[in-house]
């Protein structure tokens, strides 16, 4: 049974920084918004590509990182309550008789809207598949990419190949005898990257480490060059190689791989846009398409003068808010406001900006 279709007044593609920002602007203008991003989280190219590294360019904020500045974001649109669709992508965008948009999702969702805003950077971020002829059978049955759900490795012995974050938190959730993934805890646990170097956290790689020295998981330094195949036809071990080309088995019976994530245009594509180099043509008054009630902010778009940063995205992401009005809303009056002075405003945000003498 396929679910119902939601009615929105806006659905933006993308829950990276120029996204949410644009979650934000429509927020100010009491439209709430439906945001789709083929990741599991919110972050986009900011929370998978430099997680921790600073960013400087961002106004009045010296320093920050692609994790914190999207935790802040996530802060600022908290009010407006946008609803969040992870782990699916926009597959077809068909428009309908009264000028909505009907969107389907690889999931199988739909949603009928006024506006669309994609914000999809350089791309979907999808996950790199191993490139071992033959593992893609076990795809979806003993092989898993970013996986979530870690309740199915629960008395399982697993593998987790990877040098980031998520790696090593799933590793640590998943370790035995750690009171904290009494849950979810795996039989055994081995952590596979082709060096001893590591991506993460100092605190994530902390705990990995003092696992790893308290013999409660173990770590394999090598790349997967081969498998093994039980009678049943099931995945039983990887051929593991060395850097000094010795090969050994490591026996599993699920394999998590953080094999990195490629961002790809996808269906954009296709959805009768014009495109210039992989990117969506915009004009630069409210950065619409070529399509009646279609904006495109942030990277994926591109315009003369266009420069990919974080700051002019969110620039586009305010016109494009106070653009699509005419869509969502025809008959509205659309003023421009000041957060400083307008209550109403104050109201949305759910803050008391009285003067403190007001408030005694």
């Amino acid at each position: 049974m396929s679910s119902p279709t939601i009615e929105a007044d806006a659905v933006v593609i993308g829950a990276g920084p120029v996204g949410l920002f644009q979650v934000f602007q429509l927020g100010l203008l009491e439209v709430k918004a439906h945001v789709i991003d083929a990741l599991q989280h919110a972050g986009g190219q900011c929370a998978e590509l430099y997680p921790d590294k600073p960013i400087y360019d961002i106004p009045s904020v010296p320093a920050t990182t692609g994790r914190a500045l999207t935790q802040s974001l996530l802060q600022q649109i908290a009010p407006f309550g946008a609803q969040m669709h992870f782990g699916q992508q926009v597959q077809t965008m068909a428009h309908q008789e009264d000028g909505r948009w009907l969107l389907t999702t690889t999931t199988g969702s739909q949603f009928l809207t006024r506006a669309v805003f994609i914000a999809a950077g350089v791309g979907a971020f999808v996950p790199r598949t191993l490139q071992v002829p033959g593992i893609g059978l076990f795809h979806g049955t003993q092989v898993h990419y970013h996986p979530q759900d870690f309740a199915r490795y629960m008395g399982k012995d697993v593998v987790i190949l990877g040098d980031n974050d998520s790696a090593l938190e799933m590793a640590l959730s998943l370790c035995p005898d750690t009171p904290h993934a009494q849950a979810h805890q795996a039989r055994s646990v081995t952590v596979l990257h082709r060096r001893d170097v590591f991506n993460a956290e100092p605190a994530t790689l902390l705990a990995f480490r003092s696992r790893i020295a308290a013999g409660q998981m173990t770590l394999k330094i090598g790349q997967i060059s081969g498998f093994d195949i039980g009678a049943d036809n099931r995945l039983t071990a990887l051929l593991i190689t060395d850097a000094e080309g010795h090969t050994a088995a490591q026996p599993l019976d699920a394999l998590a791989a953080f094999a990195g994530l490629s961002p790809k245009l996808g269906p954009v594509a296709d959805w009768g846009l014009v495109l210039e180099r992989k990117q969506v043509t915009v004009n630069t008054e409210d950065f619409g398409t070529k399509l009646p009630g279609v904006f495109a902010v942030g990277d994926v778009n591109t315009y003369p003068g266009k420069k990919k940063l974080i700051v002019c995205g969110f620039h586009e992401a305010t016109l494009a808010a106070y653009g699509a009005m005419r869509f969502i809303a025809p008959d509205k009056k659309v003023v421009l406001q000041y957060t400083t002075t307008s209550p109403r405003l104050h109201t949305l945000l759910g803050v008391d900006a009285r003067p403190s003498d007001e408030k005694k």
